[in-house]
């Protein structure tokens, strides 16, 4: 528990980090949460309202205060979940705007990213299991050719294959014009059927490192003696496999996924930007174009804080499966 009581404390630290960061980032880029508000003002505007460059500093926390004093007001708003209003979707609050936007993202990573691990790990299970095989000599080179190109990249493709030439699946948007978000079937099978295809882009993307790492230390493994005895005793090689050598060589794979997850949410930006997903990628990226400070500070909190949590739930994981760990 000792062991658990150090990450822990890291992590908070970790979290503190990256708040910081956030604070700071906006504030060192050219243009201000005024200029981006202002922009939506026409001139006539601007000249009926000579005051209103304060009311809105006044209205967005802004105003001639002190780094220090917004820096203790930024950290006290996030602890109070309030990020002010977005500049460029005013005067809606930030909270609002990520919550209409976050949710897409999340089920478009997790479902992606489970994905992309399931199939990964499988496929490099059973390249090393048969060595020289099918899977070996094409499904594995496959996954790493798809790998090595950036996930933008890969989103370029399979626009223009799968959505423009073939038509197997829409480009654009997270659900079908006229429909209006909400628990039903026709928005739900929409937005399902407009995700399949980022889903796979991002399958694409990052399964090859699965594959990779699963393969290289599923080949390590194979050659233990405690696989060797396994075989000795006259089980199926399938359970072999997967009982004895698999479950030891998932470990290390383990180790990697929150780094993995980490890429993964960097590249959500791209990916959903040429997909013109609406989801908290696009938001954030649409977000510093307009100079909305503060919400990029907010959407940049929030996957900063799930890359930490991704970090920490795999720490428990590999708390649970590794007894060395508990002895810690």
């Amino acid at each position: 528990m000792r062991w658990f009581a150090r990450r822990l404390v890291f992590y908070v630290f970790a979290i503190w980090v990256a708040l910081t960061v956030n604070f700071l980032l906006p504030r060192l880029m050219p243009g201000s949460p005024i200029s981006g508000l202002l922009a939506h003002l026409n001139p006539s505007q601007l000249a009926a309202n000579p005051g209103i460059v304060q009311t809105y500093e006044a209205l967005l926390g802004g105003g001639h205060h002190s780094i220090w004093q917004d820096y203790v007001t930024y950290l006290h708003r996030i602890m109070h979940f309030d990020f002010g209003l977005s500049t460029s979707n005013y005067p809606t609050p930030v909270s609002e705007v990520i919550g209409r936007t976050l949710p897409y993202s999340i089920f478009l990573v997790g479902v992606a990213f489970l994905l992309s691990f399931v199939v990964g790990t499988a496929v490099g299970m059973v390249a090393a299991w048969r060595r020289g095989g099918f899977v070996d000599n094409l499904i594995v080179p496959g996954f790493m050719a798809l790998g090595a190109f950036p996930a933008f990249f890969t989103s370029l493709l399979g626009v223009y294959f799968l959505g423009l030439k073939l038509h197997w699946f829409p480009i654009q948007h997270a659900y079908a014009t006229g429909l209006s978000p909400g628990l039903n079937w026709s928005f739900l099978s929409s937005a399902f059927r407009h995700a399949q295809l980022p889903i796979l882009v991002i399958v694409a993307a990052y399964a090859g490192g699965w594959v990779l790492n699963m393969r290289t230390v599923m080949i390590n493994t194979i050659g233990e003696d405690y696989v060797t005895m396994a075989h000795a005793k006259g089980l199926r090689d399938r359970r072999v496999m997967t009982r004895y050598a698999a479950r030891n060589a998932i470990l290390p794979p383990l180790n990697g996924f929150a780094a993995l997850f980490a890429s993964a949410v960097g590249g959500l930006v791209f990916v959903e930007y040429i997909f013109s997903y609406p989801g908290a990628g696009y938001t954030l990226q649409q977000a510093v174009l307009g100079n909305d400070y503060p919400l990029a500070q907010a959407i940049l909190v929030v996957l900063s804080i799930c890359v930490i949590v991704a970090n920490l739930i795999m720490d428990v994981l590999n708390l649970v499966l590794d007894p060395r760990l508990r002895t810690g």
